[in-house]
């Protein structure tokens, strides 16, 4: 009863009545040698349980949450490749780990020699071991799974390293760091079991050799990791909640040049095609607004599937990322293509995107003469009105600019900035209508 009692003062409930001096339990009735106070005691037949943790010697109600589901993961944002963790080439772990396992000492205490050269052994193996695999388990760990990343990074990662090599050499390590766990207990193990100081001498070497050799030779895969890692967070970040403007069109029609005009980037500018081998970002700042430029390589005449990965490029960020075209147009016939094959690209890129905000500019205007240029491989006589029109002035509305002499850049960047504007107010849309749907 005392205990009862003692359990009844604990409860902290507000002050209600006097429990009456007897109590009737289940099985007779029980005298009090004093009238108490009591807290008021409410008992339930149904009783709820809840899980707790202990947290410094006091348990703490933990939250009953259902098994995550890996299959509902939430994609990453752009950006994961900034959280690549540091790869460290194959040779450096290698010889860090054995310097480490070098100063591990045998237990103290031993005093039979071979006891003590069999426990140095199978704990200097066992500390390699460890050593070799921690940081390539944690490589596999941290470097993201491609179904997890946004689809602009996974576009970015199949063009960059080609279809399925990602995976591929991060299995490679994964298999490394098997390997070398599997050796390593097997070898410590044979060193435990040593009758001899020499024996255990003997496996220790033969263990440390075994697991060298299989570094070496397998080591390759942490080093092509090394690459991937470098040349991911090399990729410049787009931020996805910036205005963005995209300079699309054929091969050295002027694009870099206007981005260098326009921004802060800083593409390569050359005459011949393809110069610009990625994605260069560069920022615009108009009345205090910060906005985001990407220069992209050209695009060619020909179908999806002929296409080499710098196209491809260039469509994975049109379709993956929410961007304004500026699209670029060379009618001088200095570029190295006949205004009728642009005008094929321009006709299927604005088929193709054609929700996106756009702005159309004909570049290197100074060099336009009155007559139109006209390649040898085009057909003069052609019955096209629309290309006909498109080879004198280019698509209707387009402005007319010279980086080289500057004309018409001050009306461009005022475009540019309107453009960018109204794609500000499309993301900040997106954004209220977003929110709307997951409440």
């Amino acid at each position: 009863m005392s205990c009862a009692f003692s359990l009844l003062e604990s409860c902290h409930l507000p002050c209600s009545r006097y429990l009456s001096t007897t109590f009737r339990f289940s099985r007779g009735w029980y005298q009090m040698q004093r009238p108490i106070k009591h807290k008021t005691l409410c008992l339930c037949r149904n009783m709820q349980t809840f899980a707790c943790e202990l947290v410094k010697a006091s348990y703490v109600p933990t939250p009953q949450t259902k098994p995550k589901d890996q299959s509902l993961a939430k994609v990453e944002t752009i950006g994961a490749f900034q959280k690549l963790p540091m790869v460290m080439p194959s040779v450096d772990i290698f010889q860090s780990a054995s310097r480490k396992a070098k100063r591990v000492l045998p237990t103290k205490g031993i005093a039979n020699v071979a006891k003590r050269e069999r426990n140095r052994g199978a704990k200097q193996l066992d500390a390699l071991m460890k050593e070799l695999a921690v940081p390539l388990r944690g490589y596999i760990e941290n470097f993201p799974k491609r179904i997890y990343l946004h689809p602009y990074e996974r576009s970015l990662i199949e063009l960059t390293f080609g279809a399925g090599n990602y995976e591929e050499v991060l299995k490679k390590v994964d298999a490394l760091r098997k390997k070398v766990v599997s050796v390593g207990k097997e070898h410590a193990s044979l060193c435990a079991k040593s009758l001899s100081k020499k024996e255990a001498e003997e496996r220790l070497t033969e263990g440390l050799e075994k697991l060298q050799e299989i570094f070496k030779c397998e080591g390759q895969a942490i080093d092509d990791l090394l690459y991937i890692a470098k040349t991911l967070r090399a990729m410049p970040v787009v931020d996805l909640e910036m205005p963005t403007l995209c300079l699309v069109g054929a091969p050295n029609v002027g694009k870099s040049s206007l981005v260098r005009l326009l921004s802060t980037g800083k593409p390569e500018v050359c005459n011949y095609p393809f110069t610009t081998r990625g994605i260069l970002l560069g920022h615009i700042t108009l009345d205090y607004q910060h906005f985001q430029v990407t220069d992209t390589p050209g695009l060619l005449k020909r179908c999806d599937e002929d296409r080499n990965n710098l196209e491809k490029l260039t469509l994975a960020v049109l379709s993956h990322l929410p961007t304004a075209i500026l699209y670029v147009h060379d009618l001088s016939g200095q570029c190295g293509m006949s205004p009728s094959d642009q005008f094929m690209i321009y006709k299927e890129i604005s088929e193709r995107f054609g929700n996106h905000l756009w702005l159309d500019v004909i570049s290197k205007c100074d060099l336009l003469k009155e007559s139109p240029v006209v390649f040898i491989t085009e057909d003069r006589e052609v019955d096209h009105l629309e290309l006909v029109k498109y080879r004198k002035i280019g698509p209707e509305g387009a402005l007319h600019v010279s980086v080289k002499n500057e004309d018409g850049i001050d009306k461009l960047k005022k475009k540019v900035h309107e453009l960018l504007m109204a794609q500000m107010e499309r993301i900040k849309s997106k954004r209220i209508q977003d929110n709307i749907e997951v409440a």
